[in-house]
């Protein structure tokens, strides 16, 4: 656990430059629109260690999966987000001297991530020499202009003499991956002059199409145009200079239009919208460019917005995970998803998992229209053919949704995780109940649902097989969400998400029209056998401890808490062997207990306790989806200190690095764990099989109060929690009936 910034309810901010944690303050101050983000790097060249990133969303190259070996089925290559052409680049010159605040000697630093308005401020006093100038930098990707990304930089001459300031502005395409393979770049330059730049990402063998980025920039200051410049066919730059007389301030202000191949059909195209949209942000004025960026903000904010009293590192828990989530998806384009590190890093790839569909959908089925939601899910129906072909792969009918892709095609390069965490394609067909319930829209389900359902639980029929001597179906040699365990047999959620599936899409093919159920072409056999599977799958039950049993030949391990680990030897995937780890009885994140989370109305009080009782214990919490799971499980069973302890470490997961490892990237699919923590934690919020809403709230001994907005069927409810109880309120939409406490009350 380390933390470098303080604590503020709406603000990610320190008064050091770390050199120590340079990574880990750029994580940290990572910003986006979602159409392009950035990690929180400098402007100008940093000679120290850093990780300077920026990525366009849903642009990404097929990299070479690096293997000695090959199997029947493997992936041909790894899919990653690639590092954009660098667009916010600005050198400058002191006296003829390059600013490096790695070497130079600088005081009064401020680095201020505002989530609220999202805009990055960066300020410092830099002396070289006789020279003393102070510098303020300011940077916001416009959720008013997708394409847009705006700079200002101020530099103030605080010497007793002139001081020359030379700004050398860039757009540059001499960028590469950290983590590539074969530690390659990968943009091509189409076209290039003096402020604009189009580049192609480089050929590859794997079929997968090209991308073409192009971006212009313009400037505002009154500072002097002195130079323009185009190095190596790679880069180009304009170099603007003053001489600043003591205590006077310039100010140069860059806007660049960035668009990419994914809207539009040609390179012309594209370059002469890139050229309207640049011409058009010209002519209006910073402050007009940044209130209409504020202006959105604010409406999401008051929207979704979570209050915390009583407890500054909760509430600033909060509103990072948030922040985090709106500036990576709000929905706007159903071609895209959520990757893991959005865009805050490249570990990962920037690809789909099953994080989406387990994790972000009830997020954002609370805090937004419920067409964003169905974005997502359309996003894994357009992406069927891919999922046909990853089940072909592995001579399965139906269809296996990949672990990871951009594409529908799995681009995952590790098998016992790529081909044996099948669980993902049950989470899918549980993300379209979950939308279904949620909005009470049967719209998804009965069509493009009903597709969906059918080809996953044809999946599922052809990879269980029946045990004649159990007289019970199994599913052999899978990695659950537990991915500390690898090849096993029957893990429990894997089984159970695999008999639900069967059973919900017979459910909904009883509903679809005869026309929808014609294309489906579901036979009476097929039918048959699907119900068969749903009346004799073999769940893992072990009667004396009276638990779900996470899978075959788990209980014959040496179980022990994670108490008797060492401190100096976690996180145990940073200290162990893999092949210690898996022999291990160390859970890496819930699995049983993810189950009866998806489930929670169908277990008993004794089941869920039980079961909470001998998994948490062993749960290294090295995932970081794992807390949110167990924080609603343990304030289900009223474990309140428990509750708000896993709370503290999904909110602040990635502000205190709990686990070591947000340097890399932040870890956006998990910032959706505070508001389940919360919402369905504290507040106990459920909407049943039947379309009822409910809360059984509690507050939490360290905070005062909380509250919440939601958004529920054309609804938008305020939940407040003091010490005196709760209060539910309808801010918009019909009056409704819900239950607190197991008693119904009246939303007017």
């Amino acid at each position: 656990m380390k933390r470098i910034f303080e604590v503020d309810p709406w603000n990610v901010v320190t008064h050091e430059l770390d050199k120590t944690n340079k990574r880990l303050q750029e994580s940290m101050t990572s910003i986006g629109n979602g159409y392009m983000g950035m990690r929180g790097n400098f402007e100008e060249d940093y000679s120290g260690d850093s990780l300077p990133g920026s990525y366009l969303a849903g642009v990404w190259y097929p990299d070479k999966t690096r293997v000695g070996w090959w199997k029947n089925g493997y992936p041909k290559y790894f899919g990653k987000v690639i590092n954009a052409v660098n667009f916010i680049k600005i050198n400058f010159l002191i006296n003829g001297e390059k600013l490096d605040l790695y070497k130079d000697e600088i005081s009064d630093f401020k680095l201020d991530l505002n989530m609220k308005d999202a805009v990055l401020t960066r300020s410092f006093v830099v002396t070289k020499g006789d020279a003393k100038v102070e510098f303020t930098f300011e940077r916001f990707l416009s959720v008013a202009q997708k394409e847009l990304s705006v700079q200002k930089v101020s530099f103030k001459n605080l010497s007793d003499k002139n001081v020359d300031v030379k700004a050398i502005s860039s757009l540059d395409s001499n960028v590469k991956n950290e983590d590539a393979n074969y530690d390659e770049h990968f943009w091509e330059v189409l076209n290039i002059d003096e402020d604009s730049i189009v580049a192609e990402t480089k050929p590859n063998n794997f079929g997968t199409p090209r991308f073409t980025s192009g971006m212009e920039m313009n400037h505002v200051t009154v500072m002097e145009s002195v130079d323009k410049e185009v190095v190596d066919g790679k880069e180009t730059s304009e170099t603007f200079a003053i001489s600043l007389e003591p205590d006077e301030t310039a100010i140069l202000e860059k806007r660049v239009i960035v668009v990419t191949s994914r809207d539009y059909d040609t390179v012309q195209e594209l370059s002469d919208a890139m050229h309207s949209l640049s011409k058009e942000v010209s002519s209006q004025s910073y402050d007009e460019l940044l209130t209409a960026h504020e202006n959105i903000w604010a409406e999401r904010w008051n929207q979704s917005d979570v209050k915390i009293d009583g407890d500054p590192e909760s509430q600033q828990g909060m509103r990072f995970n948030l922040f985090g989530l709106f500036t990576t998806y709000y929905g706007e384009d159903a071609r895209l998803n959520i990757g893991p590190k959005g865009f805050t890093g490249e570990k990962y790839g920037g690809a789909t998992y099953w994080d989406t569909e387990a994790f972000c959908v009830p997020v954002y089925l609370g805090i937004t229209k419920p067409e964003v939601t169905r974005n997502l899910l359309m996003y894994r129906y357009k992406q069927l053919d891919g999922a046909y072909i990853n089940a072909q792969q592995q001579g399965l009918k139906g269809a296996l949704y990949p672990m990871v892709t951009f594409n529908g095609i799995e681009c995952h390069n590790e098998w016992e995780i790529t081909f044996e965490e099948i669980h993902r394609n049950g989470d899918i067909a549980f993300a379209i109940y979950n939308y279904t319930r949620y909005t009470g829209d049967k719209s998804f389900v009965l069509n493009e649902g009903s597709k969906m359902l059918t080809e996953i639980s044809r999946f599922w029929a052809d990879r269980v097989h029946f045990s004649k001597r159990n007289d019970q179906y199994m599913i052999h040699g899978v990695t659950g969400p537990d991915e500390y365990e690898n090849n096993v047999d029957n893990n429990w959620d894997t089984n159970l998400l695999a008999q639900w599936t069967l059973k919900y899409t017979l459910e909904i093919l009883s509903e679809v029209t005869d026309e929808q159920a014609k294309k489906l072409n579901v036979t009476a056999k097929e039918r048959a056998k699907w119900q068969d599977i749903v009346d004799k799958m073999y769940l893992p039950y072990d009667k004396d401890l009276n638990i779900f049993v996470q899978h075959d030949g788990f209980l014959d391990k040496d179980l022990e808490p994670v108490s008797a680990i060492p401190a100096d030897q976690l996180p145990i995937n940073q200290h162990w062997s893999w092949d210690k780890i898996l022999r291990s009885p160390y859970i890496k994140q819930g699995d049983v207990l993810q189950g009866i989370y998806d489930f929670i109305d169908d277990f008993t009080e004794e089941e869920k306790k039980s079961n909470f009782d001998f998994y948490e214990p062993m749960t290294v919490h090295e995932s970081s989806l794992s807390p949110a799971i167990h924080a609603v499980l343990a304030a289900d069973l009223h474990y309140d200190e428990k509750a708000v302890e896993l709370y503290e470490r999904t909110a602040r997961l990635d502000l205190d690095n709990y686990n070591n490892d947000t340097a890399d990237g932040l870890h956006i699919t998990s910032m959706t764990g505070g508001w389940i923590a919360m919402v369905q934690g504290f507040a106990g919020m459920r909407v049943h099989a039947d379309g009822t809403l409910s809360y059984k709230p509690f507050l939490p001994k360290k905070w005062d109060s909380y509250s919440f907005r939601q958004v529920f069927r054309g609804r938008v409810i305020e939940v407040s929690v003091d010490r005196n109880g709760s209060d539910i309120k309808l801010i918009s939409g019909d009056p409704l009936e819900i239950k607190v406490d197991d008693k119904p009350v009246a939303l007017k």
